[in-house]
């Protein structure tokens, strides 16, 4: 874009300095946030860390300094896993904010530069145009076609037309521009627009939780509710017999702790802040973090052709002249009908074009036609494009009065408002086809003339004389067949979704193998359904052509009706509706409007669709890590919780075979497990072979749950054989705490390695790369180790050194209650 043309230079360097430091940045601040204290407040709410204060506070209150340090020493533990694990968070989410900060075009040095809104200082000139957000605000000095949605300030929804010489010649910050382009000088920032002003009531607005979010929040919520039942229950059991306050306090202090599963929330926002984080680096902004999970369940993906399938590199391919019947390269030499054909099309441009078609007729018209009269034409009214088949109609006129109306389009568009014969509707529509089989996008020319300054409400009302028909080529990306390859291996289902005509839309898609590229409808067939039948339909149509807003978001709602994941890819203002509507809406970084962009819930960076590819890829395999996540913490509660309720429950010989520290000593070591482990795992090789997931698909459900309830069991149970064989064997109680303490941590080693997959064997899983296995479970060792053969550390916790048969009873008891999942595991490899 030329800033010459306009004769506005902008400002300076210096210029831009001085008002940065007088009137600050250009972002909105409506609510005093510090990450680090907000952390630390809803830290000190976490019901284990008040249990935690509770039990060490009443150490110290009993005389028994040493647990109540140990205690104390844990919530610093807690405190620091949690602050760290949330520091993770709150990165990947400022990275996030600042990778996602909307970018605009502004004047400086007489140059047309592009900077991240918050950038834009007081007396910029600012370029907006058709697709963007609008970051300040400020007073239009230039536009040609301009129009803005306003709905985010006054409610309505419809565009508003704007120009410099109307009362109206403001433009808003976080409004959108519907068509055209315009340059204005920004009068205000930050909390001084309008948007600004109101943007108290932002501070109301609360994130709504994902479908998973709310099902971990609620089973948290009932397993807390269960242990403060249990808490009161065994503190008045214990109270019962000792009428001891504060023994039976630590009892059921103990007990609580064992069933909290804190270690699920922790791991949750781990899992979607670092998933985030690595989709980022691959070059796919997710805008809620949250949303990262739910990625793999994508079964339909609605994808726009220019840009996603194609390359976006418009170049003018054929020219067709209704006069002489010929389509001709531009290549080759022309003759004074295809110029003039050429010089219409880009009279009918905008004189700032930004679209990729009329860019590349701009440049046509510079490169062939010798004499240029765009700096002696000023643009006098306009026509934004509009009707079914669109069209848009430009006025310019000189200085001598010379007037050209030039109007381009779909060439059906013009087929009611021409003089055209039956043979020459027949030989242009004959062009269509013969074209649109070859790939080329199409525009229909055709020129009017008008006297008069009282202009036709509707451009439709003018008389055309059809000129004929330019057509663009857009070369299909270079690994699009590889990419709708891998969708198809992953069960999800590709539909295009274009405004080009069928012609041109089958010819792409069939040079691409796109599957089902005959089955093929337009927008105006799609309106005649009713939604019972386009329910029908869209099952078995995979192209849809000529569509327009109204009748993509049908589409999206009606293949969401029949119970489809849908991801809607689009780019331009007319999308916007669409990808709100879809469970995914997906951008495009480099060639997406503002618009597009803020409706979509990921941007994919670099417009390569193989990154949405691995986004899904990464979307199942940290569900499926999550999920082992999470399984694991729910196998290895049961025991902890059973080992230490029975015994206290049933009477046995040591009923308090494990105290608060010996409690929180397994919780330390499971967190890191969980939450680091897990994690880091990679994707498994069969992972996008498989179906996508239901998107109703819950972790809480009984089929979900079985297999972490049958492992946890099975681990309580021979935690309590061995509890019973030590009391047969008439060992000590220390000698006994010290056996069953070791089988679970025994079977939390093997656990971790069995449920690495719940398919492949653990001889497949072994060759997993991920470093942190071994360094998780060497430190796991190492804490054993002390525990055992530091004396300090064997009195502090009540444990004793163990002979090496008793070892090796404990070590190969804890292997055998998981390593028998291996069994069920071949079954399903045979089966």
């Amino acid at each position: 874009m030329s800033a010459r043309k306009f004769d506005i230079k902008g400002l300076t360097d210096l210029e831009v300095e001085t008002s940065r430091k007088r009137y600050g940045s250009n972002t909105l601040t409506y609510k005093n946030e510090n990450g680090f204290f907000d952390a630390l407040k809803s830290l000190a709410k976490e019901p284990m860390v008040i249990l935690l204060l509770v039990a060490s506070s009443i150490y110290f209150m009993s005389g028994n300094v040493g647990d109540g340090v140990f205690l104390a020493v844990a919530i610093v533990l807690v405190a620091s896993i949690s602050l760290y694990q949330d520091s993770r968070s709150r990165k990947a989410l400022d990275k996030l904010k600042a990778l996602t900060q909307p970018n605009c075009n502004v004047i400086r040095n007489g140059e047309v530069i592009g900077i991240p809104s918050e950038q834009v200082v007081i007396g910029d000139s600012l370029m907006v145009e058709e697709g963007t957000l609008i970051p300040a605000d400020g007073t239009i000095i230039h536009s040609n076609d301009f129009s803005v949605n306003e709905s985010i300030l006054t409610g309505e929804s419809l565009a508003v037309f704007k120009d410099s010489k109307n009362d109206d010649n403001s433009i808003f910050s976080g409004t959108t521009v519907v068509s055209g382009l315009a340059i204005a000088t920004v009068v205000a920032i930050g909390n001084n627009t309008e948007l600004g002003k109101i943007s108290k009531s932002l501070e109301a607005i609360q994130e709504e939780k994902t479908p998973l979010e709310r099902q971990i929040s609620n089973f948290v919520k009932k397993m807390s509710i269960w242990g403060v039942v249990v808490f009161f229950l065994v503190w008045a059991m214990n109270y019962n017999k000792s009428m001891d306050l504060m023994d039976s306090l630590l009892k059921a202090l103990t007990i609580a702790m064992s069933i909290l599963p804190e270690e699920i929330p922790v791991a949750f926002t781990t899992f979607m802040a670092v998933g985030t984080w690595r989709l980022m680096k691959m070059g796919v902004l997710v805008k809620q973090i949250k949303t990262v999970e739910t990625l793999g369940s994508a079964t339909v993906i609605c994808a726009d052709k220019t840009g996603t399938l194609t390359q976006n590199k418009m170049s003018l391919a054929k020219l067709f002249v209704l006069q002489s019947g010929v389509i001709s390269d531009p290549k080759n030499e022309m003759g004074q009908a295809e110029k003039e054909l050429i010089t219409l099309a880009m009279w009918a441009s905008e004189p700032i074009p930004f679209d990729p078609m009329e860019v590349a007729l701009h440049n046509a018209y510079g490169q062939f036609i010798d004499s240029d009269e765009r700096l002696n034409y000023q643009m006098v009214h306009e026509y934004p494009i509009g009707g079914k088949p669109p069209m848009m109609t430009h006025l310019f006129q000189n200085a001598n009065g010379h007037r050209i109306i030039a109007a381009k389009g779909a060439p059906e568009a013009f087929f009611e408002i021409s003089n055209l014969t039956t043979q020459e509707k027949s030989q242009i529509e004959e062009t269509i086809k013969s074209l649109g089989k070859q790939g080329y996008r199409l525009l229909g020319v055709g020129q009017a003339h008008f006297m008069g300054m009282e202009f036709p409400k509707k451009q439709q009302e003018f008389k055309f004389d059809f000129k004929g028909i330019v057509a663009f080529y857009d070369p299909p990306k270079e690994n699009i067949s590889k990419v709708l390859t891998s969708f198809d291996k992953a069960g999800i289902d590709v539909k295009l979704v274009t405004g080009d005509n069928s012609e041109t839309a089958i010819a792409i898609a069939k040079e691409i193998d796109f599957i089902g590229y005959e089955r093929c409808m337009s927008g105006d067939e799609l309106m005649q359904l009713n939604d019972v039948e386009l329910r029908e339909k869209v099952k078995t149509t995979q192209v849809y052509t000529r569509m327009f807003p109204d009748a993509k978001l049908r589409i999206i709602n009606a293949i969401k009706a029949n119970n489809e994941v849908v991801a809607m890819i689009g780019d331009g203002v007319n999308d916007g509706p669409a990808l709100k509507a879809s469970h995914f809406g997906i951008a495009m970084g480099k060639k997406g409007t503002e618009i597009a962009k803020q409706a979509a819930s990921l941007i994919l960076v670099e417009d390569d669709l193989s990154k949405l590819v691995d986004a899904i890829a990464i979307g199942r395999k940290i569900y499926t890590n999550l999920k082992k996540a999470i399984q694991y913490v729910i196998s290895i509660h049961i025991p902890i919780i059973l080992m230490v309720f029975i015994p206290l429950a049933l009477g046995w010989l040591y009923p308090t075979i494990f105290s608060p520290s010996h409690v929180i000593l397994l919780e330390l070591i499971m967190g890191p497990t969980c939450s680091i482990i897990y994690e880091n795992e990679p994707m498994e090789k069969n992972t996008m072979v498989q179906k996508p997931r239901p998107f109703t698909t819950t972790f809480f459900k009984f089929k979900e749950l079985a297999t972490s309830i049958t492992q946890g069991l099975t681990i309580a149970l021979v935690a309590l054989l061995v509890y019973q064989y030590a009391v047969a064997e008439g060992l000590n109680e220390s000698t006994t705490r010290t056996m069953v303490f070791i089988v679970l941590i025994a079977a939390n080693i093997f656990l971790t390695l069995v449920n690495r997959s719940f398919y492949f064997s653990i001889l497949t899983t072994l060759k997993y790369k991920n470093n942190l296995v071994p360094l998780i479970i060497g430190i796991t060792i190492a804490i054993v180790v002390l525990l055992l053969y530091i004396p300090a550390f064997t009195r502090f916790f009540e444990f004793e050194m163990l002979t090496p048969k008793l070892l090796s009873i404990s070590v190969l008891s804890g292997f055998g209650s998981v390593i028998w999942y291996e069994l069920v595991k071949w079954g399903k490899r045979i089966s």
